[in-house]
C-alpha cells in the first residue's frame, strides 16, 4: 500500500465529506425547486454532481494507492431552509469546511512526506479556490437582490447558464 494507515483513514472521512457535500446540495436544489426557483435549483444540482465527481476522485486515489475504501455514516442534510440567503449561507460554510479538511489532509500528506498524496491534493485545493468564490459570489447575488427581488437572481442565473 502506497499510502499509512492514517493517511487511508483520513481519505475515507474526506469521501464521507464529498458525498456529505454532494447530499446538501441535492437537498438545496430540491429547496430551491420547491419554492419555484428553477435556475437556482439547476446551479445546485449541477454542484452536487461536482461534489460526488470529487467523492470518486477520491475513492480512486485511495484504490490506486493500495488503499480500501470505507465510506463512513453521511448525515442526513437539512431539506429545508428559512430563506434562499440561509441556503446561500450553508453553501459557502459546506466549501469552507471542505477546504479546511482539504488543508488538513495536504498538511498529513506532508507530515508523512507522502509525495504522492500531496501532489493529488494540489488539484483539490485549486478546485477549492473556484468553489469558494462560486458560492460567496452566489451568496452576495442573493443577498444583493433580498428574498423579495430573489427573482432578480433567477433572472441572472438563466443569462449567464453555462450549458
Amino acid at each position: 500500500m502506497m499510502i499509512s494507515a492514517k493517511m487511508q483513514k483520513a481519505l475515507n472521512a474526506q469521501i464521507g465529506m464529498e458525498f456529505a457535500a454532494a447530499l446538501k446540495y441535492d437537498a438545496m436544489a430540491a429547496h430551491f425547486e420547491a419554492e419555484a426557483l428553477p435556475q437556482a435549483a439547476k446551479r445546485f444540482f449541477r454542484q452536487a454532481g461536482e461534489e460526488r465527481t470529487h467523492a470518486h476522485k477520491f475513492l480512486r486515489y485511495v484504490l490506486d494507492a493500495g488503499g480500501r475504501v470505507q465510506i463512513p455514516e453521511i448525515p442526513a442534510p437539512p431539506h429545508t431552509y428559512k430563506s434562499s440567503e440561509a441556503a446561500a449561507q450553508a453553501a459557502l460554510e459546506s466549501e469552507m469546511a471542505v477546504t479546511k479538511s482539504i488543508h488538513k489532509l495536504f498538511d498529513l500528506a506532508q507530515a508523512e512526506k507522502d509525495h504522492a498524496t500531496a501532489a493529488t491534493l494540489q488539484w483539490f485545493i485549486t478546485e477549492q479556490v473556484e468553489e469558494i468564490s462560486s458560492a460567496d459570489q452566489f451568496l452576495r447575488l442573493v443577498q444583493r437582490a433580498g428574498e423579495k427581488n430573489i427573482l432578480a437572481v433567477e433572472d441572472y442565473l438563466a443569462e449567464t447558464a453555462e450549458e
